[in-house]
């Protein structure tokens, strides 16, 4: 509520209309459900990107038709530019604090009718800004980094209280087969957490992968953690209509991930092959691929 009432202050203060969409039922059927869902499918969702490409835009455009508005704005960092009649999705400046990883999902309708005012600036110049304008209180907010309906941050006690499924104990397995522990549900872990397991073998272990249907997860070393391909599925290009031949591109795995050079042939018209140069580790199913040209969003996806 303090964020609502700050917009509607500042609003009111600049001389423009306020208004509150409540968008709870679409939210929870198809973000947080799919969240719960993702997770009993022994994948790792990324609620943000979902949000952005099936909630937010659609029901900011469909306010901003019936107010007769021709854009959109966001406070996203990042930046839009139009190319060879395409409008193209580019990191902005702040590189830091780039959100364009999450935004791979728009449609070309969607960037056309799209501002990012912030993507030209960093984000100690925009709080710059805020103090110099007298906003004391904005300035002093925190930044959040948590999931925005898990303000914990502990998405295990959000699935155990939330999930009309429950999750039950299994057993931790090494590569041979061999049972070397009892994990507390398979929803609980993710790909390359080393963290919490329980196991003591004298070498560190980690989350290699997750079997659902055994109830099963597969522990082992850090090399086995490594891998130089995926399959990504539910394909949308930004910067080209399509991927005629391998592209050479610059390949995000999570938001934190510094990227990676890899190639990107077509197996459909939504779905590619990624091949790394190098082996890349804890490549997780439900995550997002992002394939970057320079600063450019070529395309993305989700891993399978």
């Amino acid at each position: 509520m303090d964020t609502i009432n700050d917009a509607r202050i500042l609003s009111y203060k600049h001389g423009f209309k306020h208004y509150v969409i409540d968008i709870k039922h679409d939210f929870k059927k198809n973000i947080v459900d799919n969240f719960i869902k993702e997770y009993f499918a022994a994948r790792t969702p990324n609620p943000c990107v979902l949000c952005n490409t099936y909630i937010k835009w659609d029901i900011l455009l469909e306010k901003a038709n019936i107010l007769n508005c021709e854009y959109i704005a966001t406070g996203h960092y990042a930046n839009i530019k139009s190319l060879d009649k395409r409008y193209v999705l580019s990191k902005g400046i702040d590189h830091d604090k780039d959100q364009s990883y999450f935004l791979w999902g728009m449609s070309q309708d969607k960037l056309k009718r799209t501002k990012f005012p912030l993507g030209q600036y960093t984000k100690d110049n925009i709080k710059s800004l805020i103090k110099d304008l007298g906003y004391k209180k904005i300035y002093n907010k925190k930044e959040s980094y948590e999931i925005c309906f898990i303000p914990d941050n502990n998405y295990r006690n959000f699935l155990h209280q939330n999930s009309s499924i429950k999750a039950k104990p299994g057993n931790f397995i090494l590569s041979n087969r061999s049972v070397i522990g009892q994990h507390k549900g398979y929803p609980f872990y993710t790909i390359g957490q080393r963290k919490n397991l329980g196991i003591s073998v004298g070498y560190p272990l980690y989350v290699i992968k997750i079997y659902a249907s055994k109830n099963e997860i597969l522990l082992g070393p850090k090399s086995e953690l490594y891998s130089n391909h995926c399959n990504v599925n539910n394909i949308n290009m930004v910067k080209y209509n399509r991927i005629s031949k391998p592209i050479k591109a610059f390949i995000k795995i999570r938001y934190r991930d510094n990227g990676n050079l890899g190639t990107i042939n077509s197996l459909s018209d939504n779905k590619v092959k990624i091949t790394f140069d190098n082996d890349v580790a804890s490549i997780c199913p439900g995550q997002s691929a992002v394939f970057y040209e320079n600063n450019d969003v070529i395309g993305g996806g989700f891993i399978e």
